[in-house]
């Protein structure tokens, strides 16, 4: 019985090893019926201890296998058990409604004609979002030759932003401003919420705004420019200030056209006015406390190019700015800002000394 035993192992490796081999063990296993192979008994089992070996590396391969094979099917059945990395995920903007456009133009010599069909076609406020996303103010609405007219009309802007309308970066940040070069823009926002956005005036190509982060210093419902006396700034927010470079009311020409302070509708620079906070200094004035609300200049213009805000018409998204874009904006600047917000709201939270 032990040889038939044996017979049977043999029959079952018959897929696993080579011809020669399984009949050297056929005699080993008949080998007490055929005394004639007895001498082969001793070699055989140095292969019989072989093959052993082999067999048993195999089956732990096997099962190895196995293994990772459950493992991998397991992963596809069950994609969302994977753990995700904090850096791996994909931030996904809003889309926005697309607002279509048409254009009104200015033949050059019939300006004052259809100056007067402008003014007869469109109410004052609806001129006024015309203007605005044209880059103009009222007073310079004569220096259009082409404008942007908007299919909706939305007299906050809002539905015609550029900007993204959520920032998660910026969510722990309690307020920020932004002014874009390429699109003459500014963009106001609370916790990483837009709130408030529109047109602007930056330095001219000769005396550029300074780009980069800094905070809101003092302010000042009318001050004097330091360029020239005679000329008015209503509602004027400094932001560097041995730059001089501010915010305020002053004329949009539909260009960049300051010398390096960043203009303003005479609205805008209101709200501005009063939602943005200012610098902490101690008493005498002479030590700086706490920094104001964060303020960031960033891009180029396209000098000599074709005005961005007219791509809008066979473009409504020509002018965007994608939340990817701002990003890389915030985030070298993101660990000072919220250093400079901590400390403020530490400033704050003393009771007041006299210093």
């Amino acid at each position: 019985s032990g040889n038939v035993q044996r017979v049977k192992t043999i029959a079952s490796f018959s897929l696993l090893f080579p011809t020669n081999v399984l009949k050297k063990l056929y005699w080993y296993c008949s080998c007490k019926v055929h005394p004639k192979y007895t001498n082969m008994r001793a070699d055989l089992m140095k292969h019989l201890k072989f093959i052993k070996l082999i067999f048993l590396l195999l089956i732990s391969v096997l099962l190895v296998q196995c293994k990772k094979d459950s493992e991998i099917s397991g992963n596809v059945r069950n994609p969302s058990s994977a753990p995700v990395k904090k850096d791996s995920v994909i931030k996904i903007e809003e889309p926005k409604p697309q607002i279509q456009y048409t254009t009104f133009i200015f033949p050059a010599k019939k300006k004052d004609s259809a100056m007067a069909a402008f003014n007869k076609k469109f109410s004052e406020k609806e001129r006024y979002t015309i203007l605005a996303l044209n880059r103009l103010d009222s007073k310079n609405k004569w220096r259009a030759d082409t404008l942007a007219v908007p299919a909706e009309f939305d007299h906050t802007l809002m539905a015609y932003s550029p900007f993204p309308k959520n920032i998660e970066t910026l969510k722990e940040v309690k307020k920020m401003v932004f002014f874009s070069y390429p699109i003459q823009a500014y963009a106001l926002y609370e916790s990483g919420e837009l709130i408030k956005w529109g047109p602007t005036s930056m330095g001219k190509k000769t005396a550029q705004t300074k780009r980069g982060l800094m905070f809101a210093n003092w302010k000042k419902e009318l001050a004097i420019s330091t360029v020239d006396s005679d000329w008015k700034l209503p509602f004027n927010v400094n932001v560097h200030n041995t730059l001089g470079i501010g915010w305020h009311q002053y004329d949009l020409p539909g260009f960049p056209a300051s010398h390096s302070c960043l203009r303003l509708l005479m609205d805008d620079a209101k709200f501005l006015y009063n939602w943005v906070d200012t610098w902490i200094l101690n008493k005498g004035g002479a030590t700086l406390k706490a920094n104001g609300t964060p303020v960031i200049v960033f891009g180029d213009y396209e000098w000599g190019g074709k005005k961005p805000w007219k791509n809008l018409i066979n473009d409504p998204a020509s002018s965007d700015i994608s939340l990817e874009a701002m990003d890389e904006i915030i985030e070298p600047h993101l660990n000072k800002i919220l250093k400079e917000q901590q400390n403020r709201e530490e400033v704050l939270a003393r009771p007041s000394v006299e210093e």
